[in-house]
C-alpha cells in the first residue's frame, strides 16, 4: 500500500499533545511496516523546517499544497482533523477533540475556521479515528458521523527510558497550557486552602485566556508557592514529573487528557475531572472531581494532600492503570483501519 500522512504537526520545539501524536504515528508506522513506503506530507508553512527531520528510509518527503500533493496514495491520512483539498482514494482523519465547537475557548475567528475545517473533513473521510469514545459521541452528535464510520484508538504512553534522579516533595504539578479550558482558575482558588507546606508548578505556554488567568495568580495570596514555569523542554518535564507528588488536571474538557497517563506512569498520584474523555482515560486510578465546584476541588486536594495511604494506592493502581496504553497498540489498530478501507 502507499500510505500519504499530513506531518506538519510533527515538527518543532514545542510539540503539542497533536504534535506528539503526529510524531508516534508517523515513526511508528515505519518503524512497524519496513516493507511498505511512506509519504510524510508537509504544507508550505513548515516545508523548509522538515529538512531538519531524518526521516526513516522507507518513507519520502511530500510538499503538501493544494491544489497539489501527494500523487493518489491508497490511503491519506489527515492526523488533526483535517484533510487537504485534493482528489483522495480513501481518506481517514484523527479526531482529537471539539471543544472549540462546545464551549468559549478560543476566539470567534478561529473558531469559524475550525469548524469548517472539521465539518469538511468528516463528510470527506472514509473512515474516522477518535482518540476516545467521548470524542467519537461528539463526533457523531455534532458532525453527523454514523457509528460504523467511526473506530476509537487510544492513545499510548511512554516512560522515560532512564529514571530522572529526584526527591518527592509537596508538590502539586499542573501540565497544560495556562487557557481557560484547563480550569486553573479553580484550580488556583481551591490551592489557597491547601496547607502552607505544599507548593503548585504551572507547566505549559500561554494560551486564550490567559491574561485573566495569570491576574488572578498575581493577586493569589498564596502566589510566593506558586510556580508559573512557561512551556518546559521535556528533560526539564521529567525533572518535575519525579519531584512531584500529586498531579492536578481540573479540565473542563479533553479529548484525551495526555498529562493523566504521563503522571501515573511516573508514579504520580493524580486528581482529575470526572467530566469529558477524562474518566476514560483515568479510569478507577485517579481521584475525580466535579472541575465546576471550587470547593470539590479544594476538597480533592485536601485529601490527596494530608492522606499518604490514598496517594500510594493511587501510586500503584496508576502505575498499572498506565500500562494499558500504548503507542504500539496504537500504531497496530491505525494500521487495520488502512488495511480494511484498501482492500
Amino acid at each position: 500500500m502507499k500510505i500519504a500522512l499530513d506531518a506538519t504537526y510533527s515538527l518543532g520545539e514545542h510539540l503539542s499533545g497533536v504534535g506528539l501524536y503526529s510524531r508516534e504515528m508517523l515513526f511508528g508506522l515505519a518503524r512497524a511496516r519496513p516493507e511498505q513506503r511512506f509519504r510524510f506530507c508537509y504544507r508550505p508553512h513548515r516545508w523548509l523546517r522538515s529538512f531538519s527531520d531524518a526521516l526513516p528510509s522507507n518513507c519520502r518527503r511530500t510538499l503538501l499544497q493544494e491544489p497539489f500533493g501527494p500523487r493518489r496514495p491508497d490511503v491519506f491520512h489527515g492526523l488533526n482533523q483535517r484533510l487537504p483539498r485534493l482528489p483522495l482514494r480513501r481518506a481517514v482523519t484523527t479526531f482529537h477533540d471539539l471543544f472549540v465547537l462546545t464551549g468559549d475557548y478560543s476566539s470567534p475567528e478561529f473558531r469559524r475556521r475550525f469548524a469548517e475545517q472539521a465539518r469538511d473533513a468528516a463528510a470527506r473521510s472514509d473512515h474516522i479515528i477518535t482518540v476516545s469514545a467521548f470524542t467519537a459521541r461528539q463526533v457523531g452528535a455534532l458532525l453527523g458521523v454514523e457509528a460504523g464510520r467511526i473506530t476509537v484508538i487510544h492513545h499510548g504512553v511512554r516512560k522515560p527510558e532512564r529514571t530522572v534522579p529526584g526527591v518527592r516533595g509537596n508538590l502539586i504539578l499542573h501540565v497544560g497550557a495556562i487557557q481557560r479550558r484547563k480550569n486553573i482558575v479553580r484550580l488556583v482558588e481551591a490551592f489557597e486552602k491547601v496547607s502552607p507546606e505544599w507548593e503548585l508548578a504551572l507547566a505549559g505556554s500561554a494560551g486564550f485566556g490567559a491574561e485573566e488567568i495569570l491576574s488572578r495568580i498575581e493577586q493569589s495570596p498564596c502566589r510566593r508557592r506558586i510556580r508559573v514555569l512557561g512551556y518546559l523542554s521535556a528533560q526539564a518535564l521529567e525533572e518535575l514529573y519525579a519531584r512531584a507528588k500529586v498531579l492536578a488536571f481540573p479540565s473542563l474538557d479533553e479529548g484525551f487528557g495526555m498529562p493523566v497517563l504521563e503522571a501515573m506512569a511516573r508514579g504520580v498520584a493524580v486528581l482529575t475531572s470526572d467530566r469529558s474523555a477524562l474518566p476514560e482515560v483515568a479510569g478507577d486510578a485517579a481521584l475525580r472531581v466535579d472541575p465546576c465546584d471550587t470547593d470539590a476541588i479544594a476538597d480533592g486536594l485536601l485529601r490527596i494532600t494530608r492522606d499518604e495511604d490514598l496517594r500510594a494506592g493511587l501510586v500503584r493502581s496508576g502505575l498499572e492503570h498506565a500500562r494499558n496504553f500504548t503507542w504500539e497498540q496504537a500504531v497496530e489498530r491505525t494500521w487495520e483501519v488502512y488495511r480494511r478501507l484498501a482492500g
